[in-house]
């Protein structure tokens, strides 16, 4: 509710409120920088300005942020232990397990976690989100380092995710099959649509 946030005296939001309904899946879009400003309010990262939000009850979150080199640069760990952090299950068979969905198998789960390629960390951020079994992700571009194999194994789980989604991402097909609403985050302005994303593109063009 009436979210704004300047960053280095740059005005990112200017009073942005929605509400989530319990089947949403939103593609969010416009100023990529509006955008990542608001994941990191909604995440808990961020404090704004103005403004507020909160969560039903029932809700548990997990954030997939479009930077993740916080979460793997210097640390010291193998990405057995990397992903031990945020488990409450701590044995080794069965972080493995989260591990090798994401083709991290036998040596290569016992990488460092500071040496991997940016498509190795995403595929490790992907185990984490399924790992917390959250029932609302906040995923900001997954679909970037990954080949496109991969973006289509992520464009199926998160259709069939059944849960809560605020996402945003560059891939037309991934906005197209997971959006069934588009909101629109510049400096100065704000939409908020339910429909699909070629319905939105449509009408803005229409505009």
């Amino acid at each position: 509710e009436n979210l704004s946030k300047s960053i280095d005296g740059v005005k990112v939001l200017d009073n942005v409120s929605f509400i989530v309904g319990r089947e949403d899946k939103i593609a969010f879009t416009g100023n990529d920088i509006s955008v990542s400003t608001l994941f990191k309010i909604l995440a808990g990262e961020m404090e704004p300005d103005e403004g507020s939000y909160k969560y039903g009850v029932t809700i548990t979150k997990d954030y997939f942020p479009r930077d993740n080199g916080a979460y793997f640069n210097d640390l010291e760990l193998n990405l057995v232990d990397w992903m031990r952090q945020y488990s409450e299950e701590k044995s080794e068979s069965y972080l493995r397990g989260f591990l090798g969905r994401m083709l991290f198998s036998g040596e290569e789960a016992l990488k460092e976690a500071k040496v991997l390629s940016g498509g190795e960390r995403v595929r490790c951020m992907l185990s984490k989100l399924m790992l917390s079994s959250g029932n609302l992700l906040i995923i900001d571009q997954p679909t970037n380092h990954l080949d496109f194999e991969s973006i289509t194994a992520v464009n199926n789980g998160l259709m069939d995710f059944k849960g809560v989604l605020l996402f945003s991402s560059h891939d037309h097909q991934f906005n197209q099959t997971v959006a069934n609403r588009v909101i629109e985050v510049n400096p100065e302005s704000f939409y908020d649509k339910l429909c699909t994303f070629d319905e939105y593109l449509d009408m803005r063009e229409n505009q």
